[in-house]
């Protein structure tokens, strides 16, 4: 039991030195990154049509 309260103060002691980032900051990643898969996702799927038509023509 000694082990397991000993873990959690060292969890304690080193989450206060987590540097946490700006809510601004968090905001912008997010946005971007929500932007790059809407991105990559539509890439994807226009090239998923572009290969559909291809084969369509070989039939």
């Amino acid at each position: 039991m000694n082990t397991i309260q000993t873990y959690f103060k060292g969890v304690r002691a080193e989450w206060g030195k987590v540097s946490w980032p700006e809510k601004r900051q968090v905001i912008a990643e997010t946005f971007f990154v929500v932007v790059i898969v809407f991105v990559f996702t539509t890439a994807v799927y226009l090239i998923d049509i572009i290969f559909k038509g291809l084969f369509g023509l070989l039939k």
